[in-house]
Formats: C-alpha cells, structure tokens, sequence
C-alpha cells in the first residue's frame, strides 16, 4: 500500500497537542502540564492549538472547532507532530468538516490511541502514514514517571529513518486506573504485572503485510462511513485492541463475525492482537478468536496475542500502512521499515 511518510521528528522541533474526542486536557491542567514537561524533556517544543484546553463540555459541543484545530495544524509549516491529548467516543463527529486535501498536502505525523483510530482513518484515506502510539494525558503523562518502553519505541517509530525492527514484549504492564481527578494519584505508582510473553494462537511460517487496524470498538463506528475501504485492509497484517470498556465476549463474537462477512479477515495476512484491559476476559476472547477465524472461516492465517499496545501500559508505536512481518516460529513481530523519512 502506497502511503507518504511524513519526515521525522528532530529535537527542537514542534509538536502540537490536541482535543479531537474528550476534551478531558483542559479539566486536568496538572496532569497535562506534566506531560507537555516530558515531552519537552525529550527536545520538543509544545504547543497547543486553539481548542486543545477548552474542557470537556466545549470540546463535545464543537466538533467542528475540533476539526478546524486538525486543519490548522496541519496547515501550519512549522509544526511538525500532532499527538492526541486523549481518545474518547465521538471523534466520527469531526468527519463532515475535514478537508483531506489539506492533509495530503501537507503530511506530518500524527499520533493517538483508541478513538484516535477515526482519525488515523482520515490520515489513511488522505493518503498519509499516521501513527498507533501514546497519547498525551495516558502515557506522556503517566503516573510518578513514563515507562522506557514507551519512550523507546515512540523514539523509534518517529525519529529516525531506519526499520523500526523486531519488538520484545515489555517485562511489565498495567492497565489500573488511578483517579486522574485526584492530583495526590499522582505521585502513586500503578501496581505493576509480569508480562508473560507473545502468545501464538495459530499459524506456521511467516507473514507479512501492511499494517492496519485500531481500536475495537472505535472502529466499530466507522463501519458505512466514507473512511471504510474494505480495499485498504486486503494482503494486511491487521492489529487490534479492545478498550477500557471491557467489551464482553458475546459481543466481540458478532464484530469479529462481520470482519468475516465482509471478507476481510479471509484477506488478511495475519492479525496481531492487545492484552485485554485488565486482562479481563483474557482466555474468552482467544476462544472466540479461534471459533471464529479458525473453525467457522477455517483460515491458518497466522495471530500473535498478548501485545503491548493500546489501552494497556506501557505501549509501542505502530505505523500506518508499513510492511511488518509475524514469525509464527520465533514467536516475534518486527516492522520491517520506517513509517517517517
């Protein structure tokens, strides 16, 4: 798949944040102001687009001012980055007001999670590679301090030019939620889990394709919208997480099913897949996930489980239609090239 890659990030460069979803930065100014230190701290400059920290109820009540934040920043020469402040639930709602030629011709990376998926999907049809990574609010501004798994892989994927290459699994992860409304939360570590490696649900050999996917449950929202191109997911190797919802295992049953009908996942090369929030219905959903693509559609397409991105911590960068390779003998994932030049 033909993607532009944005150029890399360079230290002094500048990256704007922004609201597209919940405007949850302009109601947490202490947590957010510690994540705009850390990226500083990594030799960007931070700035914030117009409508970035008017808080939740403006930011639900104009999307498209949320969208006009979009277009400016991406208008504006010297930016260079976009990250997403936090996901949400409503991002879709941005959609009548986007001018995709703006973001063709002026492509720049962008980087969010979760309903950020909406807007990776409007990168996608503009035609320029958007990035599955931390979030300012989340990650940046995580509690006590940020994981170096996080930072190293979001270094990576944005700044330089070489293959990002093969990605161990974190020795840890986490996914509880302290009150971010509490500032004293702060200063307290999230209770901390072994991660016990990639977990090989089925397939042999190795596969490789471009990369697609997002969150679950965002993704469900844009089924029948302009950005859905069955077309986009044909010869990919598909990346998928669920959210801080939890979504019950007889409802992924029926999404996974529609993936199916509309042949999708029969085109697919392979599909990596996130640890559950929680690890809540963990062994369910690796039964629904064999029931269906194995049993029912009676593919071998290969499915590496228990990955560390999206909605559990600490996560990796992962680009936009750029080749990436599962080995189903070794157990690893690797991004065969840049997703920036």
């Amino acid at each position: 798949m033909f993607m532009i890659k944005p150029k890399h990030l360079q230290k002094g460069d500048k990256i704007a944040t922004i609201s597209l979803s919940w405007g949850g930065a302009g109601d947490l100014l202490y947590r957010y102001n510690i994540a705009k230190e850390r990226i500083s701290q990594l030799g960007f400059e931070i700035v914030e687009m117009e409508h970035t920290l008017k808080g939740g109820k403006f930011i639900y009540d104009n999307p498209k001012k949320r969208a006009q934040d979009l277009m400016n920043a991406f208008k504006d020469p010297t930016i260079k980055a976009i990250i997403a402040c936090i996901g949400g639930d409503d991002s879709t709602r941005i959609l009548p007001y986007i001018n995709f030629e703006t973001i063709t011709n002026n492509p720049k990376i962008f980087v969010g999670f979760s309903d950020s998926t909406t807007t990776h999907f409007i990168c996608q049809q503009a035609g320029i590679t958007s990035f599955y990574g931390p979030s300012v609010l989340t990650d940046f501004g995580q509690n006590v301090e940020m994981f170096d798994y996080t930072i190293n892989w979001f270094e990576k994927a944005l700044c330089q030019t070489e293959p990002i290459g093969e990605i161990a699994n974190s020795d840890v992860w986490t996914s509880q939620f302290l009150d971010w409304f509490n500032p004293d939360n702060q200063t307290t570590n999230r209770k901390l889990e072994p991660h016990n490696g990639y977990e090989l649900l089925q397939g042999t050999g190795i596969a490789r394709g471009h990369l697609i996917g997002g969150c679950l449950e965002s993704l469900e929202n844009l089924k029948g919208t302009t950005l859905w191109n069955r077309d986009k997911w044909k010869d990919a190797i598909i990346f998928f997480e669920t959210c801080e919802t939890k979504t019950p295992p007889d409802l992924l049953i029926h999404w996974l099913r529609n993936y199916a009908t509309q042949g999708i996942l029969q085109n697919a090369k392979g599909i990596i897949w996130g640890k559950p929030y929680d690890n809540l219905y963990y062994e369910e959903y690796k039964t629904i996930i064999e029931k269906v693509i194995k049993h029912e559609e009676k593919l071998d397409i290969p499915i590496l489980y228990n990955m560390n991105f999206g909605h559990t911590s600490p996560i990796i960068t992962i680009p936009y239609g750029v080749e990436a390779e599962i080995n189903c003998e070794k157990k690893t994932f690797s991004i065969l090239e840049s997703g920036v030049q």
